[in-house]
């Protein structure tokens, strides 16, 4: 079995990333293949506060709870979808921090990156591209890249009201890009498995 999670990158009140995880997961769990399983993950139900582990997360010693859930919940897969605004033209806090959170969790493992803002998320994407790299995650290129102002409808909303998102309704063009993104997320993740069955046995095998 496979397993691929959909991971929501923003935390915030009022935030427009849960419609579109919402999509990515629907959308996954239609196209998805026999053997494959797909999860929402979302960064809100962990409450993970600012990074305050004693020990690096490489060596994997976890002193706190939140930690210990955080890292069982990741673990349990082989794949993973980000869905992430851009803030400031970079990666949001929520999600830098629970990644700097875990390290070993994410090797070898697939990931894909579904970005929103006012330019489709793309800086906060090339940005997680590097953190994929060092955390030994093997980005795929084909991203979702959707507009705050063309891929949300706002008809009949009051736009002076500061916690309006408007309405998730993304261009029908987004449904090709999407369906690249989670099939090479489901190939790689599966073409890798081998190579976690391989970094799971050596550390045992060095003691014995």
């Amino acid at each position: 079995m496979t397993r691929l999670a959909i991971v929501t990158g923003s935390t915030r009140p009022h935030r427009r990333g849960r419609a579109v995880a919402d999509w990515v997961l629907t959308t996954a769990r239609k196209a998805a293949s026999e053997g494959v399983e797909v999860e929402l993950v979302d960064l809100a139900d962990f409450a993970l506060p600012v990074l305050d582990e004693p020990a690096p997360a490489a060596w994997g010693v976890y002193a706190h709870e939140h930690t210990r859930r955080w890292s069982e919940a990741i673990a349990a897969f082989d794949g993973y979808v980000f869905v992430t605004p851009e803030y400031n033209h970079g990666v949001p806090g929520p999600l830098k921090n629970a990644t700097d959170h875990l390290y070993a969790e994410w090797h070898h493992k697939a990931v894909g990156f579904v970005g929103y803002g006012v330019n489709g998320g793309v800086r906060a994407v090339e940005q997680l591209r590097q953190i994929a790299a060092e955390l030994k995650l093997a980005d795929v290129g084909p991203q979702v890249a959707l507009s705050t102002y063309t891929d949300f409808d706002y008809t009949g909303v009051d736009l002076t009201d500061p916690t309006v998102t408007g309405v998730f309704a993304p261009d029908e063009r987004h449904a090709d890009d999407l369906a690249a993104l989670l099939d090479e997320v489901t190939v790689w993740s599966r073409a890798l498995a081998p190579v976690r069955d391989r970094s799971e046995r050596e550390p045992a095998a060095a003691h014995s």
